[in-house]
């Protein structure tokens, strides 16, 4: 017994003693952050060397998680695998508790996703001008899920709906997992999902995949027509991935990430993982992703306000 209690203990001061890094993903488990960010987190512990664990913290619309990591010290052990939703927090909501910009420190990002336009088979469309007539024609009656309040799902149908000038009513959920599955079940009409989300059900019997978001054909579906030469033209919509830090985050730290992430982006398991996800690996020095980070911010302020969406 005695033996059983020191090892306990051994085991204990060992992993007190082993550093700890927090990846928070601000959306539940099954969205594409949650998978990408235990994609790598393992190997970029062991490039690091310290523990690095994935920690779900949903709930409105992202930015309950992500408020948490804006008040966590600056030391470089609390990250967020953050994704568009987070430029589009600071246009979207009339009240945000952290600016997305001031309040965090860019370092590392990982990739690009672009998005697919998928419905129910209970809509009788079978093209993205249809699925508009069928909208015009029948104003108030289609909804559409997405991955909460204030999401890149949620923003990507709005303005979506907004371009093409039809009436949808906003049904949100907690992943992008659950909204994908309420349109298999018929009971939603329409979703815009990241490609992780969509692709498994491109060829599903219960949904019509109707077109990609980006400005040219995805590499992973490419005999799918993008949503602006399908019908709605000017409309595009993709997400950058990427960490980031509290505010303040040493240079070092940093440095040391942003080199450890650029490594794993090299790496052939990584890419083939990442591949699977539908992301778009792509390297990037600290400053050029602050570049982009403030290039999204303004054109997400943009497509908010065509969109329409505004959380109170």
């Amino acid at each position: 017994m005695r033996l059983w209690v020191a090892a306990l203990a051994l085991i204990s001061a060992l992993a007190q003693a082993q550093p700890l890094t927090r990846i928070v993903v601000p959306f539940a488990a099954g969205g594409v952050q949650d998978i990408v960010a235990r994609s790598f987190n393992a190997e970029l512990g062991a490039l690091l060397g310290r523990t690095v664990i994935v920690e779900n913290r949903a709930g409105a619309g992202g930015t309950i998680g992500t408020g948490s990591v804006a008040k966590s010290a600056a030391d470089g052990q609390t990250l967020i695998l953050a994704a568009a939703s987070h430029t589009i927090a600071g246009s979207l909501y009339a009240k945000l508790p952290y600016d997305p910009l001031k309040d965090f420190t860019p370092i590392a990002h990982i990739g690009n996703v672009d998005y697919v336009l998928m419905i129910s088979t209970e809509v009788p469309a079978k093209s993205v001008a249809e699925f508009v007539a069928y909208g015009k024609a029948n104003p108030g009656k289609l909804n559409y899920a997405s991955a909460g309040n204030g999401s890149a799902t949620h923003l990507a149908m709005a303005y979506f709906a907004s371009l093409a000038g039809i009436d949808a009513v906003h049904v949100p959920f907690k992943a992008t997992g659950e909204a994908v599955n309420e349109v298999l079940a018929g009971r939603a009409h329409a979703v815009i999902a990241a490609n992780v989300g969509a692709i498994p059900y491109v060829n599903d019997p219960r949904v019509r995949a109707l077109a990609s978001t980006g400005m040219q054909r995805s590499k992973f579906l490419p005999a799918l027509p993008t949503v602006d030469e399908a019908g709605v033209p000017g409309y595009s919509f993709d997400s950058w991935i990427g960490l980031l830090g509290p505010a303040g985050v040493p240079r070092a730290t940093v440095d040391a990430v942003n080199a450890a992430v650029a490594r794993l982006l090299q790496n052939p398991v990584i890419l083939e993982r990442l591949d699977k996800q539908g992301v778009v690996p792509q390297a990037m020095s600290p400053q050029d992703f602050g570049r982009l980070l403030a290039a999204d911010y303004a054109k997400m302020a943009r497509v908010v306000k065509l969109s329409g969406a505004r959380i109170d």
